[in-house]
């Protein structure tokens, strides 16, 4: 089993920044991609900014130049450091993460999603 656990989320006022966090755990072989999403209600998940396991980034338009996406390999854990937050940026933001597995005689790669925390810009 594989968990994605995400924290940091909270209410903050325009042109703050708040941090989240999602770590990985369980029966891990090794991590490929990562990225956070987000999703208000009545409209489709979007993608935020994604990590290869290189390092390689990649933003949204609407985050470029605000927001900053990292990982630490060695804890299984994502990271988005969001600054300069707008009104617009509130939603419930999701943890995603291309996980291997292993066992004994077998791999399975599987795509995860933590369980979402609430990101609300408002003064």
């Amino acid at each position: 089993q594989v968990q994605l656990v995400e924290s940091g989320g909270g209410l903050v006022q325009p042109g703050g920044s708040l941090r989240l966090s999602c770590a990985a755990s369980g029966s891990i072989f090794s991590i490929h991609g990562m990225g956070w999403y987000r999703q208000v209600p009545g409209k489709e998940r979007e993608l935020v900014a994604t990590i290869t396991s290189g390092g390689s980034t990649n933003y949204a338009d609407s985050v470029k130049g605000r927001f900053t996406i990292s990982r630490d390999n060695a804890k299984n854990t994502v990271y988005l450091q969001m600054n300069s937050l707008k009104p617009e940026d509130t939603a419930v933001y999701y943890c995603n993460a291309d996980i291997l597995r292993a066992g004994s005689g077998w791999y399975m790669r599987d795509d995860y999603w933590g369980q979402g925390t609430q990101v609300t810009v408002s003064s």
